[in-house]
């Protein structure tokens, strides 16, 4: 299939664009690398996915432009397309908010209006645990509410959802939405924490753990992110013809639109995880125990039985395995940053 992947620079996009490349489609990419971090990450993730699988056609475009974005729909004409792109970030966003306007909302509608002009067969597109918001009732399902978000960020990714909805029951575009849970990998992002973690604990430089170490996350490996998405490419949603007005699901509709959950399910307290980077670098890390920040959720935990039930996969890899990845690419890509193990 031809597939369009929007943010093909980015973490889960470079590793989107490997697979799908592996798999024998036909990928364009689009990003605008923005210096929300350091571009040059970004470029290398491209040079690396053309080590392994060769040259792809990749646009150096921005979201916001309207017409830019049009164009090449009308170029391409994808038959799927995976929107990752977004200002990513809930930190950010207390200081930044106008970037996710442009970026997560007009940028958003961009991919909608060019899905609706240039008709494809499936819209996958990157939603976020975070919307779950205060909602503090764990496991999270998609059947939940999610009416109470805690930061910019989580309002327009639940803005996201309603207007694939609205799109989707409009002009019939299939449209599914993924809630990725805490995804963490080699060529992650330096704003997340395992980069953050790991150069602290190797340059032995204090390192912030905020609410105390005590709040949770569902961490998720970023090869089960990409397994999910490759095996739901060729399932675009059907109506739901069950759906009830009276009685709605929020997980589905009577328009083509669905929601997913990909999270690990196995939910570790961070001082754990803080504990289990410690063991892979063979170093003690200096903590600074803070309050919760604002913005922040207590704990996060993926309901995902909808997943497995569609593809017949669920996210397995555990952190411990998960992690030791992470710090081999680390070490690799960050050789400055590097501590002497206790074995050399």
């Amino acid at each position: 299939m031809k597939i369009l992947v929007t943010g093909a620079a980015g973490f889960i996009g470079a590793h989107c664009v490997l697979r799908l490349l592996r798999d024998g489609h036909s990928v364009v990419g689009l990003d605008n690398f923005n210096h929300y971090y350091d571009p040059q990450l970004k470029h290398d993730r491209v040079q690396w996915v053309r080590e392994q699988v060769g040259d792809f056609q990749l646009a150096t475009v921005d979201l916001a432009h309207a017409t830019a974005i049009d164009a090449l729909f009308a170029r391409e004409q994808p038959q799927v397309v995976i929107h990752l792109a977004a200002q990513a970030g809930v930190r950010y966003s207390l200081d930044n908010p106008r970037a996710y306007l442009d970026s997560n909302l007009n940028g958003f509608l961009n991919i909608l209006e060019s899905c609706r002009h240039h008709p494809v067969e499936h819209l996958i597109y990157a939603s976020s645990s975070s919307v779950y918001g205060a909602n503090q009732h764990t496991p999270y399902s998609v059947k939940d509410g999610v009416n109470h978000p805690l930061s910019l960020y989580a309002a327009t990714k639940k803005a996201n959802e309603l207007m694939a909805h609205s799109y989707s029951y409009l002009f019939g575009i299939p449209c599914t939405g993924l809630r990725f849970f805490t995804v963490y990998g080699p060529w992650g992002r330096p704003d997340m924490s395992p980069i953050q973690f790991a150069r602290a604990i190797s340059e032995g430089e204090p390192l912030k753990l905020f609410n105390y170490g005590e709040h949770q996350r569902d961490f998720t490996y970023i090869d089960d992110i990409i397994e999910s998405i490759a095996r739901l490419i060729d399932q675009p949603p059907q109506a739901n013809p069950q759906w009830d007005r009276e009685q709605p699901d929020p997980a589905s509709s009577m328009a083509p639109w669905r929601l997913f959950n990909i999270g690990g399910q196995q939910p570790v307290a961070l001082k754990t995880y803080l504990a289990l980077m410690e063991k892979h670098l063979a170093q003690k890390a200096i903590v600074e125990l803070l309050p919760l920040q604002p913005g922040d959720v207590l704990n996060t935990c993926a309901e995902a039985s909808d997943l497995a039930q569609a593809t017949g996969f669920q996210p397995r890899i555990e952190l411990d395995e998960g992690l030791g990845r992470f710090i081999a690419w680390f070490r690799d890509y960050y050789p400055t940053a590097r501590a002497p193990l206790a074995a050399e």
